[in-house]
């Protein structure tokens, strides 16, 4: 069962936001590139098992976080690692355990294709894959959000520049700030140009950002994978 889960717990809109230290935090939206996260910033780590709700409160901890939208697509077995899907229905029950984050699905094609070798001389098969929609979703909730006046400010983890015309688009037609947080080493220029502010997210802040190793919901107990 794929938890794909409704915000619980949040302020209405219209409602007197929050103080902290006198000011008044903005009410933000957090729209997270799940691959783009998982590659730049993961993959090879200890820090998959990642609690969303604990990370932006570390990187945003003077804003009022309304609402995180986690954008990804069911992976494949692969020979070599058969147990990637089970993997991820355990990651996206445990991201069902937080009540501001919302998951929403593209698509994932696997296939095998023929490359050329790099010396030219003829071609090889390979495994190739690739992740569809997340970019598109992640841009429409973005505008969508905006125009409804869902957020004050909106937050988007990635370095895809083919986010660049949504955000462009939100700030400076929306007249709404987004910030950037970028999970890769590289810096994200075409992003950082036009976003209204741009961290990078640190290893630190993740090992800080982890679900408990044994967690609970509505089905029972589970746990974080073994090999995680």
């Amino acid at each position: 069962m794929i938890p794909v889960i409704s915000p619980q717990r949040l302020r209405p809109l219209g409602a007197k936001p929050p103080v902290t230290r006198g000011f008044l935090l903005m009410r933000t939206n957090v729209y997270v590139d799940g691959f783009n996260l998982y590659y730049g910033a993961l993959k090879g780590t200890p820090y998959k098992w990642l609690n969303l709700e604990e990370l932006c409160k570390l990187l945003l901890p003077n804003e009022d976080i309304h609402r995180i939208r986690y954008f990804t697509a069911l992976v494949s077995g692969r020979p070599s690692d058969p147990q990637a899907p089970q993997r991820q229905q355990i990651y996206l029950r445990a991201l069902a355990t937080l009540p501001r984050v919302t998951v929403h699905l593209g698509s994932f094609m696997a296939k095998t294709k023929q490359r050329p070798l790099v010396n030219g001389n003829g071609y090889v098969w390979v495994h190739d894959t690739e992740e569809k929609g997340s970019d598109v979703n992640i841009a429409s909730y973005l505008l969508h959000d905006g125009h409804r006046k869902d957020y004050e400010q909106a937050v988007v983890i990635s370095n895809d520049s083919d986010l660049r015309l949504p955000i462009d688009l939100t700030v400076n037609d929306l007249g709404i700030p987004v910030g950037l947080l970028n999970p890769h080493k590289k810096v994200a220029h075409d992003l950082q140009n036009i976003a209204t502010f741009y961290k990078p997210i640190r290893k630190g802040v993740l090992g800080a950002s982890q679900f408990a190793p044994n967690l609970t919901d509505l089905n029972g107990a589970f746990a974080k994978p073994p090999s995680w």
